[in-house]
């Protein structure tokens, strides 16, 4: 039987009252000491952008290259600690002395945290919303490049979370127009025009950019708009 099956079955296997309470309990501990590693490790690291891309991404491919050019303006950065374009902005954050941070996730696959975070700034979970709770806190940007459904994720919540006034209205940014125009027109024409589910402004809340110019020009912008230094 496979990993999944048993996952599956488990999920409809009926358990009494203290079977639940025991497993619940249990569970809600290991999230917490989550939290609690996650709010003490990241509430001195200072403004920082997160970075988020696939894991997939091949050292010296093109967006790699980019990853690693926007992260060595001097910006702290955070990632998901993995290979790709994670590994890159963590590589570049470093070259460029800005503060490194990686927050891993322990997956049956892809994923084993790179060599390039600083050794104070790794932080290991389990729980997907967890981390994404970490991204989010305590990043005054996101730089989004291609990736797949965990980068997705990753940049439906930023907008969600902006777009609900949850979060303050910082800068996202996706990097490559041949990889996300696609993705935009879909989302201006099906979502705003035809069904009007968006606004506007809502879709103005995301900017398209080409190069890691253009990418830490947006960032300078919003950090001088606040007096904010992104080097540390």
């Amino acid at each position: 039987m496979s990993s999944n099956e048993e996952k599956i079955i488990r999920a409809f296997k009926k358990k009494d009252w203290n079977e639940i309470k025991t497993e619940n309990s249990w569970n809600i501990f290991k999230i917490m000491s989550e939290f609690v590693e996650g709010y003490e490790a990241l509430s001195r690291i200072g403004p920082c952008v997160s970075i988020f891309g696939s894991a997939r991404t091949k050292p010296g491919s093109t967006y790699y290259e980019i990853a690693e050019e926007i992260a060595s303006f001097g910006y702290g950065v955070i990632t998901g600690g993995g290979p790709g374009i994670m590994e890159a902005a963590n590589k570049g954050a470093q070259r460029g002395n800005g503060r490194s941070v990686g927050l891993n996730i322990e997956l049956p696959f892809e994923q084993n945290s790179n060599p390039y975070i600083d050794s104070d700034k790794l932080i290991n979970f389990n729980h997907f919303f967890v981390r994404k709770v970490m991204f989010i806190r305590y990043a005054q940007g996101f730089i989004v490049l291609p990736g797949g459904f965990g980068t997705l994720d990753e940049l439906f919540e930023s907008v969600t979370l902006i777009q609900t006034g949850k979060i303050g209205k910082f800068p996202i940014i996706l990097v490559g127009k041949d990889y996300w125009e696609g993705l935009l027109d879909w989302i201006k024409k099906e979502m705003m025009e035809d069904e009007k589910n968006i606004s506007r402004e809502e879709i103005g809340l995301i900017t398209l950019v080409d190069t890691p110019d253009e990418a830490v020009d947006q960032i300078n912008k919003f950090y001088s708009k606040y007096l904010l230094s992104p080097n540390f």
